[in-house]
């Protein structure tokens, strides 16, 4: 049976059971969040990284949650922030442009053991990576989370309409890219 999430926020907030409700958030969140960072990083690795970076921050800031929005739109908003900032951390390291990372990121994929290139989700997650950084993350949230544009306003800062105008031209774009490669 899981808990609710304002249960886990108020144990939580109790020194005697603050470990045991932090893990039981983990434990129900970790694997969405996962799968949202690692397809912004790509890389296992990586992915794992930045989730574990991810959880450090939501440890020292749950106490300060004041519940404006629900627990899983925040705990969105710090994983995609702290996937932006680790992607741009890739690029001022590797003082390459932009565009060499999303290149890099693009070669990540095909270097995969389980790559195969006329397999439809393989040429989804290349189309993927030519998006520009904030239509990738919004055709994510769209396509994969099923995240409402109302929930995707909260997590990104970012007006519906603007996000609807986002996720169209990402779904024009990947259309395009499957189509011609």
């Amino acid at each position: 049976m899981q808990i609710d999430d304002r249960e886990l926020l108020q144990q939580f907030r109790q020194p005697e059971t603050k470990e045991r409700a932090f893990t039981a958030i983990i434990k129900k969140y970790q694997e969405k969040l996962y799968w949202h960072i690692r397809r912004m990083v790509v890389d296992h690795e990586d992915a794992n990284d930045v989730l574990q970076n991810m959880f450090i921050k939501v440890w020292n800031g749950l106490e300060n949650f004041r519940e404006d929005s629900q627990l899983y739109t925040w705990l969105y908003r710090i994983a995609t922030n702290e996937s932006l900032t680790f992607l741009e951390q890739q690029k001022k390291k590797s003082t390459v442009s932009l565009s060499d990372v999303e290149t890099g990121l693009a070669n990540k994929v095909v270097a995969d053991k389980n790559f195969d290139a006329n397999r439809l989700e393989w040429k989804l997650q290349l189309a993927i990576q030519q998006l520009p950084e904030k239509q990738k993350v919004v055709f994510n949230l769209r396509y994969y989370d099923e995240m409402p544009y109302e929930e995707m306003s909260r997590v990104l800062d970012t007006s519906e309409g603007a996000l609807k105008a986002s996720y169209h031209h990402a779904v024009k774009k990947i259309e395009e890219f499957i189509k011609n490669n």
